[in-house]
């Protein structure tokens, strides 16, 4: 049997934005994959990592209107960020002197 839940077009539009930004990222990061994070009542987070290792993400206002975009976008998404998805994901100097920062006296925000 057919899909046949009905998308509310507001919905379907702000997906379509989202869609065109994933897009976006992937064309200039050679592809990408992704993974839905639900942030409670904030949305969602769809994290993005490039096919160069480069990674990123964009907001959305619900958990069902970021997988539709990630739908829309044609790109791979993972259930989990962890193992073979995670060990794509390349740091560069500003982020390991941020992950650093309070532990062994690297920059912080203060």
């Amino acid at each position: 049997m057919a899909d046949t839940q009905q998308v509310d077009p507001k919905d379907g539009q702000k997906a379509a934005r989202l869609a065109k930004r994933i897009g976006g990222y992937a064309k200039e990061h050679g592809g990408a994959e992704g993974h839905v994070e639900y942030l409670g009542q904030r949305g969602a987070r769809i994290v993005l990592v490039g096919e160069d290792g480069a990674w990123g993400d964009v907001h959305a206002p619900s958990v069902e209107i970021a997988r539709l975009a990630v739908e829309k976008a044609g790109i791979t998404v993972h259930e989990q960020f962890d193992g073979d998805f995670a060990a794509k994901v390349r740091t560069g100097p500003y982020e390991w002197s941020r992950m650093a920062g309070i532990q062994v006296g690297g920059p912080t925000d203060d």
